[in-house]
């Protein structure tokens, strides 16, 4: 939690192996080792400076972790094309990580982006 709410590189080299794979909804190609998963959470920060992940829940299994995220922050900069509008954020994410010698080799996302899109003025609620 510390390393996704701080971006902090020391821990991303820390905790991601040099050889990871991150699947990012929106890229055609994953990203990958520890700076393709810092690209990911400044992109998140691009769009929402103060961007917060809580851990709300998890499930491990063997070397693979599950975890429920509540991602929080305020609409300050563009995001998927839309303009800021100051508007605040409150989405469920829901990420598979699969650990090897203690370190992420690999993650799948899942965030609630049509929520988001929808909080933020970007798609119609209906």
């Amino acid at each position: 939690m510390e390393f996704i709410n701080t971006a902090d590189p020391r821990l991303a080299t820390e905790l991601v192996s040099p050889d990871a794979v991150f699947h990012v909804p929106g890229r055609a190609e994953p990203v990958h080792g520890p700076q393709g998963y810092l690209e990911i959470i400044e992109m998140m920060r691009g769009g929402f400076p103060d961007i917060r992940w809580t851990l709300e829940e998890t499930v491990v299994e063997g070397d693979v972790i599950a975890a429920r995220f509540t991602m929080r922050g305020t609409h300050r900069g563009a995001f998927f094309g839309v303009p800021p509008t100051g508007k605040t954020i409150a989405v469920q994410a829901l990420n598979f990580y699969r650990l090897s010698a203690g370190k992420i080799v690999s993650e799948v996302g899942q965030p609630d982006l049509l929520g988001l899109m929808q909080q933020i003025g970007g798609l119609p609620r209906s």
